[in-house]
């Protein structure tokens, strides 16, 4: 089950939990809610290197993180583009980023194809090259996206005063944007300046009350100064009365990751459920959580409630779908399917078709154990 949306919480619920000794060699699609936290992956390799073959003659062999990647034929870790006929294939990094500089540098003015590298440099970690980039574009005339790119990549590098400025032109230039103003709470924190991190982090705030990366930042600058509960209560002081489920969202993300502080999580979240019960990342956040917990009939209850939303949010409708599926209620799974083959939203339709095929083959499956226990009897 998925849990998106709230900023530095944000948690992935694996559908699938493995432990014990037991050892599962499947494609990557079998795992549709994710590849679970300590599985190990398995690469097939079609045509080995001579030196990969030379390695495996002498046994088992420690190399280092390049190594392997090299041996398995990429240049830098692999990374998964599309070709152009919208097929996914893996491609090392190097060779990626190498490509794109030289799809930039044949037209230089073409500042998309600049923005691109620059979005895959910083993804990357590549920021001083990333700067460099984006220093270009915003010099040919940038949009207010791009001064915000170079802010943040050189805030990242710790180049304080440079991204001062530039993070303050990015603020001029995106007035219904909150993260410059964040951006710069997230400045003025590095530079221990309390009452300008406050300042922008309220500018933010105000600019997008939804945004829940402003309401995570300030709880946890709140509690880092002053304390847990005084953070908490803070923030249900500034969204008392509103209908916001941002705050609640935002908090609930910092308790949800282990067992022993989700009961906290749970009850933060359903108060973003009290608080905005259309908001479809605190519903998301909830089922998420009793999902993480094993109450599925909790899942069910809630989510039930809001299978309209689902013909446009894909992870309500995983989160649905799985815990209507571990139930076994098949009957209300193809119903779901049925329903959400019809959505507008490509992500949505495709999920269903996946899902379909899936809930087929569990009762293919089903039929065959009756066959053969039939036969044996």
């Amino acid at each position: 089950m998925s849990n998106d949306g709230n900023g530095k919480g944000a948690q992935q619920v694996q559908g699938l939990q493995i432990g014990g000794g037991a050892a599962i060699v499947a494609p990557a699609t079998a795992f549709q809610g994710g590849l679970p936290p300590n599985a190990l992956v398995v690469v097939p390799i079609t045509k080995p290197t001579d030196e990969l073959k030379a390695l495996l003659e002498k046994g088992p062999t420690a190399v280092t993180p390049e190594q392997m990647w090299s041996l398995l034929g990429f240049n830098g870790p692999a990374v998964q583009v599309h070709d152009d006929q919208g097929r996914p294939i893996a491609i090392g990094l190097e060779d990626l980023l190498g490509g794109l500089e030289k799809h930039w540098k044949d037209a230089p003015d073409d500042l998309n194809r600049g923005r691109i590298f620059a979005q895959e440099l910083l993804k990357h970690g590549r920021l001083q090259r990333a700067e460099q980039v984006l220093s270009k574009l915003v010099a040919k005339g940038g949009t207010g996206d791009d001064w915000l790119a170079l802010g943040i990549s050189q805030l990242q590098q710790d180049k304080l005063d440079k991204a001062e400025g530039t993070l303050k032109g990015a603020l001029n230039l995106l007035k219904g944007n909150p993260y410059p103003a964040l951006h710069l709470a997230r400045l003025y924190q590095k530079k221990e300046d309390r009452a300008a991190e406050r300042e922008y982090n309220d500018k933010a705030i105000a600019t997008d009350p939804g945004c829940v990366d402003a309401w995570a930042f300030l709880f946890q600058s709140i509690r880092d100064k002053d304390g847990e509960d005084k953070a908490m209560g803070e923030l249900e002081t500034l969204s008392a009365g509103k209908r916001n489920a941002a705050p609640y969202v935002a908090m609930q993300g910092f308790y949800a990751a282990k067992e022993e502080t989700r009961p906290k999580a749970i009850e933060l979240a359903k108060k973003g459920v009290e608080a905005n019960s259309d908001d479809p990342v605190a519903v998301l956040c909830l089922s998420a959580l009793y999902g993480q917990s094993g109450d599925l009939k909790n899942v069910v209850e809630l989510l039930a409630k809001h299978e309209a939303k689902m013909a446009r949010n894909v992870h309500l409708a995983n989160n649905y779908f799985e815990a209507l599926f571990q139930m076994r209620q098949i009957d209300k799974v193809t119903k779901l399917l049925n329903a959400l083959a019809g959505s507008q939203n490509k992500e949505v339709k495709q999920f269903a078709i996946q899902r379909s095929q899936l809930v087929a083959q569990y009762l293919q499956q089903q039929q065959q154990r009756l066959q053969q226990a039939a036969a044996k009897a």
